[in-house]
């Protein structure tokens, strides 16, 4: 009973080198080239391909048989066809049997009664190749002295993950697939210089089954050691040191070093950072049993006698390597948004200025104009990210013309997936309605808020949610004119539907408890329309009316249902019904005012753009929307 073998260490494996050779040859013969020509070269012969083959298999043939590959060449005879159609069936063998089939039929024939020859590619498959049995041989994974009571790697665990079970066809891309990744799950954890030492597939083409052996050696457990940080000149370190939640002592863990890194960068003050552990320790001390190994043979150990216990494999330092931002940067750019009209805007950036980082900008907008500068201080030990600042806003917005300073405190902690604040402001408020008096308030509120994240992409989401909530409000009577107590949240719902299509479905809600409305700051009170609200209505025009103007209510309730189709990776339609109100009660804002319409996605490197149309039922007109992105 014949057997043929596959096998290579460390992960490579040679498939049929005879017939693997044969088929080079073959290709060599059937190139349509030669150095000596020297005349004119004749028309080339033409000629088409046909595969017949079931499932996949057509599809990789015509992809790979020499005979498409050499179509069309200029050089291309009568002879040199009758070359490649000799050598298709041991080459289609060889491919055949990547897809584990081992004993396949193949027949090669010239159709010639058509004006351009057909060359015809039959194929009986046979019966694939089944995994009869697998092996897997871990070698290693001991706890390092004089760590042995360290939780044991979970051996089984892995075994369990290997991807190749008794009874599936034997594939090469499959096969090859399972080992890198029965490889990475290791060197990713405690054990990064694992290594395949031997890997065999051998088959039985009499019987159609395939045994399976791998052999996987771990190599020493290691752990992190100290931090080292390089490249650090004008910034402190502890703005490194306080992001840094790796102990020394802890396990391996290229998770960890990757997360290490993505905090870094998301605090502005380097341009590069690359995080990894130093292996140069580990490399030294194998190049010193080496030595010792050979001195002991010089010196006529027994060939039995076993090294001496070096005991635990050294700590990994930790290095942080970066690049510092400049300290300072001016910035400008202009925009334009169908919710406030045209922009400009004007930003200063400071990277060090009293150990802080300094942002402040001016934006003129042709609905509101701003200006705000806030100083952020370095990440604590604890995780807490603390910033302080001053801002003035005025806004016209459906005839209430707002402005309002502000003086803040703001402690934000959490990462991407679940983050919190907690924000102290006081306010400072005039307010005029058109056609009724000017009023001025002032606040002095506390505000926490959570923010759940739960998405496949940040950038671009397609399953998944998003959920805030907020509460808040004044309640002492300091600073005071009104108190209040606020409660807000939002929720965004992404799911996909079939290969290209996706449901988005978008909710927000909000109310607030106050003896009286006036001398609340109309920032804590709710309005609604626009990009991010309700499409078909201008921004905030959905609200109480006063005199000519719409203002705040007590309450807000608004919902959204959006089908997106991507017809291209980048390219999407999008249907969409939006529905809301504000009002100051609670009946008045669930009587909605509905929206709907049609629009256009694209996925541009900055986020997802997006152009609608929609129709704004209640006031019986049509409104263009553009948005970048999503609001949370």
């Amino acid at each position: 009973m014949g057997q043929l073998t596959l096998a290579a260490a460390g992960g490579a494996i040679l498939l049929f080198p005879i017939a693997h050779a044969r088929a080079q040859e073959a290709t060599q013969d059937a190139a349509p080239e030669s150095a000596s020509a020297t005349e004119a070269a004749p028309a080339p012969l033409q000629y088409e391909v046909k595969v017949n083959a079931p499932g996949d298999l057509d599809e990789l043939l015509e992809k790979n048989l020499d005979l498409e590959r050499f179509r069309g060449n200029p050089r291309m005879d009568r002879e040199q066809l009758l070359r490649l159609v000799r050598a298709t069936p041991e080459e289609a063998k060889n491919l055949i049997a990547t897809a584990g089939y081992y004993t396949p039929v193949v027949t090669v024939r010239v159709d010639t009664t058509g004006a351009k020859p057909v060359v015809i590619v039959d194929v009986d498959p046979g019966q694939p190749a089944t995994i009869d049995k697998v092996e897997l041989e871990l070698r290693g994974f001991d706890p390092t002295p004089p760590l042995a009571a360290s939780e044991p790697y979970d051996t089984e665990a892995l075994k369990r993950s290997w991807a190749l079970k008794t009874g599936s066809v034997f594939r090469q891309s499959d096969w090859e697939a399972a080992k890198r990744a029965l490889l990475r799950e290791v060197v990713q954890t405690r054990y990064p210089r694992a290594q395949l030492v031997d890997t065999q597939a051998v088959v039985d083409p009499e019987t159609h089954m395939v045994s399976l052996l791998v052999v996987l050696d771990s190599g020493p457990e290691l752990r992190f050691g100290e931090l080292r940080i390089e490249g650090l000149k004008r910034y402190d370190a502890s703005i490194i040191r306080n992001l840094d939640k790796i102990r020394p002592g802890e396990y391996y863990s290229e998770s960890a070093l990757q997360s290490f890194q993505a905090r870094l960068q998301d605090t502005g003050y380097f341009a590069s950072v690359e995080v990894s552990a130093d292996m140069s320790s580990i490399l030294s001390e194998q190049i010193e049993a080496g030595q010792e190994s050979q001195q002991a043979d010089a010196a006529g150990a027994a060939p039995d006698a076993k090294p001496a216990n070096r005991g635990p494999a050294p700590l990994l330092p930790l290095v942080v390597r970066v690049t510092e931002n400049k300290q300072q940067n001016v910035s400008a750019g202009l925009g334009f948004s169908t919710n406030t009209g045209n922009r400009a805007q004007l930003n200063y950036d400071n990277l060090n200025v009293w150990g802080t980082r300094f942002k402040s900008a001016i934006t003129m907008e042709t609905k509101k104009q701003a200006a705000h500068a806030n100083f952020y201080f370095p990440t604590t030990e604890r995780g807490y990210n603390d910033s302080a600042g001053a801002s003035f806003e005025r806004s016209d917005i459906s005839n209430e013309i707002t402005a309002v300073t502000t003086i803040s405190a703001k402690r934000n902690w959490g990462g991407t997936n679940l983050e919190r604040s907690l924000t102290f402001e006081f306010l400072s408020e005039d307010k005029t309605v058109v056609g009724l008096e000017q009023t001025r308030s002032k606040s002095l509120p506390l505000t926490y808020a959570i923010t759940k994240r739960s998405l496949d992409s940040l950038l671009f989401p397609t399953k998944g949610y998003v959920i805030n909530a907020q509460v808040g409000g004044a309640l002492l009577p300091v600073l005071t004119d009104e108190r209040f107590v606020r409660v807000a949240g939002k929720a965004v719902y992404y799911r996909p539907l079939g290969e290209k299509g996706e449901l988005i479905v978008r909710g927000e809600m909000g109310a607030l408890g106050s003896k009286e409305k006036r001398g609340v700051p109309a920032v804590y009170l709710f309005r609604a329309g626009g990009d991010q609200s309700v499409r078909g209505y201008a921004y905030q025009e959905l609200g109480v009316k006063e005199g000519d103007a719409t203002v705040g209510g007590r309450y807000m309730l608004t919902g959204s249902a959006e089908y997106q189709y991507w017809f291209k990776p980048k390219w999407a339609i999008a249907a969409f019904y939006d529905a809301g109100n504000a009002a100051d009660t609670v009946k008045a804002a669930m009587t909605p005012k509905s929206g709907y319409g049609l629009g256009g996605r694209y996925k541009s490197p900055v986020g997802p753009i997006n152009v609608d149309v929609a129709y704004g039922h209640a006031v019986h007109a049509y409104r263009l929307h553009f948005s970048l992105g999503f609001t949370f």
